[in-house]
């Protein structure tokens, strides 16, 4: 090899290993001004190596309305259920699972001032759409849905997000969706407990909701257990067999008051009281291999569905 060739190897190589380090310096710099210490509140069990971007608060006439760390921070203020493809929209996180294109787990922040009537938020003008954000292998689509016999059912609830039209719109990605029978379950015993959690930022300060959902074994003439479940459309979305909600309010004296739900994803009589569903936390978190609220400190609790602890 010449002197020459030799020589312009060396260059090469010195400019690229310049380029490289100036590189990781500006990221570096750029990385501390804005996430150092004066500018990133407490993430909550927030991993560096998971894909999530962030939400926050931003006034209704913000019209660029974008997550933000700050958002992400009160939202999972008692922790993260699982770090299984986390990703954030507006006003909402959740975990995607890419194999059956639902949520794994969905979590909001609600007050009685996200959840008020406001006229500049009308659902009608949101529409159903894939989220781009997924790999086209893993995204559900709106044809998967169509005759299925299934509703596209929201588990980070429309009626949630009425600060500003955009948070109301994002949750009709389809990513926030999951099949769920229609008339009987999604439109009725389904929409009664979404009521029910609104209705509790009118008794509590915050409230903090997890929704998702489950695949639940069941016997059959065999005597054996099994897990079976429906999956609709080209891109076989699953049809979950149930569906649960785990809910923490937050009072003004700091006491915390939890609620677990599970729901069978089948029609249910109207008369059938929401008490009827509940269920301890831990039945939830075994069936859906999750830990709810683990940054929660225990000794707040006050009630655990309506009994004291």
């Amino acid at each position: 090899m010449t002197n020459l060739k030799i020589g312009s190897i060396l260059t090469i190589g010195a400019t690229a290993l310049g380029a490289f380090y100036l590189g990781s310096y500006t990221e570096r710099r750029s990385n501390n001004q804005e996430f150092g210490p004066n500018k990133l509140s407490r993430l909550p069990g927030l991993p560096a190596f998971a894909t999530v971007s962030a939400a926050s608060l931003i006034p209704a006439n913000e019209t660029n309305l974008r997550a933000t760390p700050s958002r992400i921070s009160q939202i999972m203020k008692y922790g993260f259920p699982g770090l299984d493809h986390v990703r954030s929209q507006s006003d909402y996180v959740l975990s995607y699972d890419r194999r059956n294109r639902v949520p794994h787990w969905v979590f909001e922040h609600l007050t009685a001032e996200s959840v008020a009537k406001n006229d500049a938020v009308d659902r009608a003008k949101s529409e159903f759409r894939p989220d781009e954000s997924i790999h086209p292998f893993f995204r559900a689509q709106n044809t998967d849905y169509r005759r299925s016999g299934y509703d596209r059912g929201h588990m980070a609830a429309a009626g949630n997000h009425r600060l500003h039209q955009k948070h109301c719109d994002d949750t009709f990605l389809l990513s926030n969706m999951a099949p769920q029978v229609g008339q009987g379950f999604n439109r009725d015993a389904w929409n009664t407990l979404e009521t029910h959690v609104r209705k509790l930022t009118k008794s509590y300060t915050n409230v903090y909701v997890c929704t998702g959902p489950l695949y639940l074994p069941h016997k059959e003439d065999d005597g054996k257990m099994y897990v079976k479940y429906e999956v609709i459309g080209s891109n076989t979305v699953a049809v979950p067999t149930h569906f649960y909600k785990v809910i923490v309010s937050e009072a003004d004296d700091r006491k915390l008051h939890m609620e677990a739900y599970i729901m069978p994803n089948k029609v249910i009589s109207n008369d059938t009281p929401l008490q009827v569903f509940q269920v301890p936390p831990e039945t939830v978190e075994r069936a859906a291999g999750l830990l709810f609220f683990d940054q929660l400190n225990r000794q707040q609790l006050a009630s655990i569905n309506g009994k004291k602890v």
